[in-house]
């Protein structure tokens, strides 16, 4: 299982919106440096919605590549459609990921059996492991722990991302899946507080700029020092808010220009950070001791 910090990370792109590998190489080498987990290529801090099938395929391709081994790669592949979604983590496993992380269907807003014959269909044709997602603030549906549990039984499905913040949840899932199902904080500011009640670390916005900070808090977390955890998450305490004053990956693009990570490139209909939100998120990067 892996444990800790595993960064969300953002698809870099020039100007034009056309996919900028050379950054891209960049981060992962920044990722390995840092001592993130994992990275999760692809995922809505990815742009994974404005990215095509093929464009989706390449940058996990190009991820692992430049990965070469040194940090596990998790392909964001979930869709609203289950024929496109079993499409896209096959492809992704042939690429040599270590696991995929799948998204609740969103739009449609299928009912929770719906729910459990979609991943089924996925977790059965597809032979990797499996992470599910339940993010209801942007698929406006909550998978809820029933399902979650029916799921679990599944060999290859093997932990979720919550993005509920709904920390009770925490230990109820581990008590009925099982402590080797990897729960992870979908959301930077409860990280910690998952963490106190049984989870396993954060898939993480904030460590794209503040990497081996956040990867020190879930660390000491996981570890049962959490006088230092506390310690590090105050100083992060203001990118989590800070990196979501426009909708994610805006902040945190604009945030890794400002160290030259990227450039300023993000496709329609995302558009750059908004001026009124510059010394915000600057100051919280100061907090964060990151430049």
């Amino acid at each position: 299982m892996l444990r800790g910090s595993l960064v969300a990370l953002v698809t870099p792109m020039h100007g034009d919106g056309s996919i900028d590998f050379q950054s891209l190489a960049g981060l992962v080498d920044f990722h390995v440096e840092s001592g993130t987990r994992a990275i999760i290529s692809v995922g809505t801090t990815g742009e994974s919605a404005t990215l095509t099938a093929d464009e989706q395929i390449e940058v996990i391709g190009k991820t692992v590549e430049y990965a070469s081994g040194r940090i596990p790669v998790i392909a964001g592949t979930g869709a609203n459609s289950t024929a496109e979604a079993v499409e896209l983590t096959e492809r992704a496993a042939g690429c040599g990921v270590e696991a995929c992380l799948l998204v609740v269907p969103y739009y449609n807003k299928p009912p929770q059996h719906g729910l459990i014959k979609h991943f089924s269909c996925i977790a059965r044709q597809v032979d990797i492991p499996q992470i599910l997602y339940n993010v209801p603030s942007r698929t406006s549906l909550d998978m809820v722990n029933d399902t979650v549990a029916r799921l679990a039984e599944l060999p290859n499905i093997i932990g979720i991302k919550d993005a509920t913040s709904d920390i009770p949840r925490v230990a109820d899932l581990k008590k009925r899946c099982g402590e080797q199902f990897a729960v992870y904080s979908g959301n930077d500011d409860t990280a910690l507080a998952l963490m106190k009640a049984g989870g396993d670390g954060c898939i993480s916005v904030t460590a794209n700029v503040a990497p081996a900070k956040m990867s020190a808090m879930c660390g000491a977390a996981l570890n049962g020092n959490m006088e230092e955890a506390e310690r590090l998450n105050a100083q992060l305490d203001p990118l989590h808010e800070s990196l979501f004053v426009e909708a994610n990956p805006i902040p945190v693009k604009w945030a890794l220009r400002q160290m030259e990570k990227i450039t300023d490139g993000i496709r329609l209909p995302l558009v750059p950070l908004s001026s009124v939100y510059f010394d915000q998120v600057r100051s919280a990067m100061r907090t964060a001791e990151v430049t």
